[in-house]
């Protein structure tokens, strides 16, 4: 096996495997490292996606990519008001192990190495520069070389962190989540299902997607503040026994979403950072795929010219962090703000704003919409909203 190459890849997620993809498309020799046993497992994700966002990157989706089309969403306040909306677009939930190994597949096809069960334990440096990675590949200690590293190994990054990069997420914006996924259950497929309030999920929402007519993910995040007063999982309990009696369990999972500001710094002499491990997901939904996936394109494309130019310059990598922060990056900045509002929110608000809604045509109430009412008291983060939803 080769120990030298152009970019080496920590993670393959669907940011490390698309970066690794389009890095090797356009001529680099890439190595791409998953710590575990196989790409796509477990998967710690509610799975949605919109079409708009996928098409951006796949204007053909596999069929098996999609495990369900959705058509609407249902928020449904604290007090059990239940509000149906229209985004006006439709959204996918994917079957996430088939869409992150046919990622990896693509990226091995474009002539990238992949290793499984390489779990990275240091950054290498020759003369105070970057230089590679040493790893334990299934219990053997190896260690690998390359001007580039790209760090895509996750929240609160160690490659970023072992270069120098801040990637420590604040404990109050670290939202803790568990989810279930449920099988032989009765509701509305093509919806999906938001719930907040005190007693279900304080600082975040609990939420079901569905997987097929009668299988769904069900989960729910809790701000970083409340998780020492309740384990989330009893969170979860109570909520599956309050939305789905008498059904249990098939899987279980858990994990930490950062809901933070975007990570400023992503670039560094000889490294780059992207998904999550850039802070890439968006801090109001918590969802990464898309944004993931387009950060990937920029920065497998530009890493790839920079080994070719001879210059992994912080300054030659720049463009990538400076197109991020122009494009999404402001969106996430300005979901952060509507986040911070939103998480202000009492269970009388959310109330309040549920029977606002529904005095409010079905057809009418979109993602602003629902928005627009729930700010009307705070009129400067409309603007923030708009630019948010209305393109």
């Amino acid at each position: 096996m080769n120990r030298h190459y152009d970019i080496i890849i920590v993670g393959a997620g669907p940011a490390g495997a698309w970066t690794a993809r389009t890095a090797a498309e356009c001529g680099a020799a890439v190595l791409l490292l998953e710590k575990d046993r196989e790409v796509g497992v477990p998967v710690r994700c509610a799975e949605g996606v919109s079409e708009k966002g996928m098409k951006l990157i796949f204007p053909s989706i596999p069929d098996r990519w999609i495990a369900q089309i959705i058509t609407g969403g249902r928020l449904v306040a604290p007090d059990g008001t239940a509000v149906d909306a229209y985004p006006g677009e439709r959204g996918f939930v994917l079957h996430r192990k088939l869409f992150d190994w046919d990622l990896a597949a693509m990226a091995v096809d474009s002539g990238a190495v992949l290793l499984c069960k390489a779990n990275v334990k240091a950054l290498i440096k020759e003369n105070g520069k970057i230089a590679g990675v040493q790893a334990e590949v299934l219990g053997e200690k190896r260690s690998f070389f390359a001007p580039l590293v790209i760090g895509a190994d996750g929240t609160e990054s160690r490659i970023g962190r072992w270069a120098g990069i801040q990637t420590a997420v604040p404990y109050e914006d670290m939202d803790t989540c568990v989810q279930a996924t449920m099988a032989g259950l009765d509701f509305d497929c093509t919806k999906v299902e938001f719930y907040v309030g005190d007693n279900i999920a304080p600082g975040g929402y609990a939420w079901v997607f569905p997987k097929g007519p009668d299988t769904a993910n069900v989960g729910l995040g809790i701000g970083g503040a409340y998780a020492a007063e309740k384990r989330p999982v009893e969170y979860l309990y109570d909520f599956m026994d309050r939305r789905f009696p008498g059904k249990s369990a098939v899987t279980m999972v858990a994990g930490g979403v950062a809901t933070a500001k975007p990570l400023k710094t992503l670039v560094a002499d000889g490294l780059m950072l992207v998904g999550d491990a850039g802070r890439q997901a968006n801090p109001l939904t918590g969802g990464g795929i898309v944004n993931a996936l387009i950060a990937a394109e920029h920065a497998g494309k530009l890493a790839a010219k920079a080994v070719s130019d001879g210059d992994v310059s912080v300054r030659a990598l720049m463009p990538y962090q400076k197109a991020w922060h122009k494009g999404e990056g402001k969106i996430n900045r300005l979901s952060f703000k509507l986040k911070e509002a939103v998480y202000r929110f009492s269970d009388d608000d959310f109330n309040r704003t549920a029977q606002m809604l529904l005095k409010i045509p079905e057809s009418k109430r979109t993602a602003f919409q629902i928005f627009k009412t729930a700010l009307f008291n705070e009129p400067r983060l409309l603007i923030d909203a708009a630019k948010i939803f209305i393109t």
